[in-house]
């Protein structure tokens, strides 16, 4: 039923930037030279983690995660983006819109469930360092980001199905960069509250849920940081935890603004500065956050360069 929904055209047109054209070459330039480092940078965090011993704990298997997770939010929607800007053309077949409206779906709410999975390990980690290896062991760190990726394929799936069932009217111009669940809502003609209601329920539990857990979490981690007697253990407790924070702080705040209010109220360029940002922005930061404020990463990272200079 999905795909043979009559009022969806063959393509759409991605109008972008097209009343602002002098936006189209920078934005180009920039996610021409983005994409690139975004890729590099995660890749680089999963070797490193993968190749140090002293990075096999489950704060970098989750940092591994999140690193692969960036790479396939942000190739989801760059590579299109780029062909559109540097082409007179700015459509995407209907295919193309249905397949990138599930991996973006699945990608941003698989993020948002593992951002909450990494502030649970780092409130085990602070708060009963003890029983860390109990809890967090192998078998439960697998099961966490299995769980958290079905939960992501179980919103996208149904959200992007819901979505898909909306007339268009023939309609085949979208007001955006990409295809995405709000602004599809919001191009729909006819009824559309009970699409605008399960999106606003589903974001609840896929959004407002987990930043609460964080919340209470680094709440937590914060009043169990200040017993800590070393000044020296204080400093790499709130590093450790600053690092993640900032990440939180990046990724939440633009999705909130988005999926946490009705698709009918959203102004018109902000999905695409939103989406510019918590899908090229912050995959491309991430890496550069982590190593920059994380001492073990760094040298790391040190001993992998030094490694293969002087095996050649």
């Amino acid at each position: 039923m999905v795909l043979t929904n009559e009022s969806y055209p063959k393509e759409f047109i991605l109008l972008g930037f097209a009343d602002q054209p002098w936006l189209e070459l920078p934005l180009f330039i920039t996610l021409l030279i983005t994409y690139p480092v975004a890729m590099m940078g995660n890749i680089t965090i999963i070797l490193v983690s993968k190749l140090d011993p002293r990075l096999h704990s489950p704060m970098y298997f989750f940092l591994t995660n999140l690193s692969f997770l960036d790479m396939c939010y942000t190739t989801s929607i760059v590579p299109q983006m780029l062909f559109n800007l540097g082409s007179s053309r700015k459509t995407i077949s209907y295919l193309g819109c249905v397949l990138q409206l599930y991996l973006f779906s699945t990608m941003g709410a698989t993020e948002c469930l593992l951002l909450a999975i990494m502030s649970f390990d780092r409130y085990v980690a602070i708060c009963r360092p003890l029983h860390y290896t109990c809890i967090m062991n192998q078998r439960i760190c697998i099961l966490l980001v299995s769980i958290t990726w079905l939960c992501g394929i179980i919103y996208a799936v149904s959200e992007a199905t819901l979505t898909l069932q909306l007339s268009l009217c023939g309609i085949n111009k979208l007001d955006h960069l990409l295809c995405e669940i709000p602004v599809m809502i919001k191009t729909a003609c006819g009824e559309r509250e009970a699409n605008e209601l399960a999106l606003s329920v589903a974001c609840i539990f896929i959004i407002a849920v987990p930043l609460c857990l964080i919340l209470a979490s680094y709440a937590t981690i914060g009043h169990a940081v200040l017993k800590i007697k070393s000044s020296e253990g204080r400093k790499k407790a709130f590093g450790t935890c600053s690092t993640h924070l900032i990440i939180v702080s990046l990724f939440y705040g633009p999705a909130i603004s988005m999926y946490l209010q009705p698709p009918s109220s959203i102004l018109r360029d902000q999905p695409k500065f939103m989406a510019l940002f918590y899908g090229v922005v912050i995959p491309t930061l991430n890496p550069f956050i982590y190593t920059l404020r994380n001492k073990d990463v760094k040298g790391a990272l040190g001993n992998l360069v030094r490694s293969i200079f002087t095996s050649k």
